[in-house]
């Protein structure tokens, strides 16, 4: 294997970290609401980003199959919105340092991207390494955003109910990236947020919001997120009234809640309904994911930007 540090180019002074947090916003196939993007583009908003690396874009990525746009303007060209792929630095409200890696998913050299990044990881004395990730669920938007939590260890998800037994699907650089780095004797999980399934295709600042207050909870970082919970609110108001209009929808959404609630009261021990409403099995949750991957992954549907 090539030297994976030329994969990158230094662009700063590594900051005074102590010990610190590394989040992974990776954009890939598969981003549900858009939640990732949202979270991303929060953080780096409020928290001062300063720029430690960029990764070699040509070596790493395929842009025939996510083209990278440009805008023409009567007569010209103006702009190209260049692909980057970046480590940063920034702080959180209380002040405390954490890296953030963000930009599109490698599409090649995979294990070259991950050695190159567990070599930062090791660099800078990063403690835990935390990925987030959001996929569509049979689930209604009138309940709370469900997670699932997987980690290197145990105790790092102790919290968290599983949703899933088992599932197969297509890999994705965040998640080798865990993978190798629980190989490797390092600290690290992610957080899928549950985007209902209807509602997949819009951005969803609810599930972006779950997935920092997990992160957050998990780091220990004082990440605010009020700008995507009023955002959510206003969400929440614009499809409580696209919903109200359609009977369809409307009797849609009514089934997803009882689904829920089933399995709300399961969990916590008060057994099924008595009307006997249908409890999706995590076999069936699991199924129905793969197969919304495979769809996302076929030639006809690149992975987004």
């Amino acid at each position: 294997m090539r030297d994976p540090h030329e994969l990158y180019e230094w662009t700063g002074q590594a900051p005074q970290l102590e010990a610190p947090v590394l989040l992974q916003a990776l954009s890939g196939f598969v981003d549900a609401g858009s939640a990732v993007k949202l979270a991303r583009e929060h953080l780096l908003a409020i928290g001062e980003p300063q720029l430690l690396a960029t990764f070699d874009a040509d070596t790493l990525l395929d842009y025939r199959s996510r083209r990278p746009t440009m805008l023409f303007v009567e007569d010209h060209w103006e702009s190209y919105d260049d692909p980057t792929l970046a480590l940063h630095a920034l702080r959180d409200d209380a002040g405390t340092g954490y890296l953030l890696l963000s930009g599109p998913e490698p599409d090649l050299q995979w294990e070259r991207f991950i050695a190159a990044v567990t070599g930062l990881i090791e660099r800078l004395g990063v403690r835990l390494t935390v990925g987030m990730t959001a996929i569509p669920m049979a689930v209604p938007h009138t309940r709370p955003v469900g997670v699932t939590a997987h980690g290197t260890r145990a105790d790092l998800t102790a919290d968290y109910h599983p949703w899933l037994s088992k599932v197969q699907v297509p890999a994705s650089v965040g998640n080798l990236l865990e993978f190798r780095l629980g190989r490797a004797g390092h600290d690290a999980a992610g957080f899928a947020a549950h985007v209902p399934h209807y509602l997949a295709q819009n951005e969803y600042p609810a599930a972006a919001e779950v997935l920092l207050t997990a992160v957050s909870r998990l780091s220990g970082l004082a990440l605010s997120t009020a700008a995507l919970g009023e955002a959510a609110e206003a969400m929440r108001a614009t499809i409580d009234d696209q919903v109200a209009r359609t009977d369809e929808v409307a009797a849609h959404v009514r089934g997803l809640e009882e689904q829920y609630d089933v399995l709300m009261r399961s969990r916590e021990g008060q057994g099924l309904l008595a009307d006997g409403s249908p409890l999706p099995t995590a076999d069936e949750l699991g199924a129905e994911l793969e197969r919304f991957l495979a769809e996302q992954s076929r030639p006809d549907n690149p992975p987004g930007t």
